[in-house]
């Protein structure tokens, strides 16, 4: 699992049938930090997560099998929408 942040949504009128009544979400990929790492993605919500959350994804099967969509073009999925982080920043310091 990874941690993101929601920032966008995407409309997409045509599109595969087997996404048809999923809701996707542009997301951010975050470091520990909450620093942005890489090209946002697009994400099939399974929670209901908003712009500007902090949120749990997956990616690869692990993906389809949250969105209950196994015959499904889904690369990543939110399963989660995160309410605090505990870091013991000393902890990461090798």
């Amino acid at each position: 699992m990874h941690i993101g942040r929601v920032i966008g949504t995407v409309v997409a009128t045509r599109k595969d049938e087997k996404l048809i009544g999923t809701k996707l979400m542009i997301t951010q990929p975050l470091d520990l930090d909450l620093t942005p790492k890489g090209e946002p993605i697009i994400a099939v919500d399974t929670v209901g997560a908003g712009i500007g959350e902090l949120i749990i994804y997956t990616k690869g099967t692990a993906s389809r099998i949250a969105a209950r969509k196994m015959d499904a073009p889904i690369d990543a999925a939110i399963v989660g929408i995160i309410d605090e982080i505990d870091i013991n920043k000393t902890l990461l310091k090798k």
